[in-house]
């Protein structure tokens, strides 16, 4: 299994961006995946994310501004961050697992996988 992300960069508090996280070489629907975001020295958070049955969780400092969306048929993941802050900005990573309790757990980084290689966004006030 591969996790390729795309779409990070720089923009102005206010501004929007959308990543996306192609996945590759599996067969089998996960059971969660997800966006988790790295602060410099601070463990991952679980930004947002979807479950086999298509139920959302999302961190609380997200919520309403950012929306988590799947196409089955590209194999992709999306993030469409809106009203974006300067406390956004981190290295943003896509993550997937296979079996694990599913809805709001699986914002739990403990159990997965597979993980992409990050996309950084940079957001200036």
């Amino acid at each position: 299994v591969q996790l390729v992300e795309s779409g990070g960069g720089s923009v102005q508090a206010g501004g929007s961006l959308r990543v996306s996280c192609a996945a590759f070489g599996y067969t089998r629907s996960f059971s969660c995946m997800g966006w988790f975001r790295e602060f410099p020295g601070k463990d991952r958070e679980g930004v947002a994310t979807i479950d086999v049955d298509g139920v959302t969780s999302y961190a609380d400092s997200v919520k309403g501004r950012f929306t988590i969306s799947q196409d089955n048929a590209k194999n992709t993941l999306y993030l469409q961050m809106n009203s974006l802050k300067p406390e956004d900005t981190a290295m943003y990573y896509c993550a997937a697992r296979w079996g694990g309790a599913l809805g709001s757990w699986c914002r739990v980084e403990t159990g997965y996988k597979y993980w992409g290689q990050g996309t950084q966004v940079t957001v200036s006030s």
